[in-house]
């Protein structure tokens, strides 16, 4: 059961870094992103490596529905892949209030 966390959780990772990679080439949406997260281009680069900052990614993604469709239909993913792969990584568990 583990290999298979680990499976989905290194799956997850390649989609953030591929998400991060398409809101780079969108323009000003790096921006976008860069300015509602705080971090900056530099520290960016050397983030990349992080689980957190890669659920970040899917996150800011996520706020928005035609981002995710302009990414999945660039990518030829299903329009549920980024909150699957946001499912994977640290602190992406559905909350349950009940």
């Amino acid at each position: 059961m583990q290999q298979n966390f680990a499976d989905a959780e290194n799956a997850a990772q390649v989609l953030a870094l591929d998400a991060l990679g398409w809101i780079a080439g969108e323009g000003e949406l790096l921006d976008v992103f860069t300015g509602s997260t705080g971090i900056g281009r530099d520290a960016l680069t050397e983030a990349i490596e992080d689980p957190e900052m890669l659920g970040a990614v899917l996150d800011f993604l996520m706020m928005d529905d035609a981002w995710i469709v302009a990414f999945c239909d660039a990518r030829g993913l299903p329009y549920d892949a980024p909150a699957r792969a946001r499912a994977a990584l640290p602190g992406g568990a559905q909350v349950h209030w009940t």
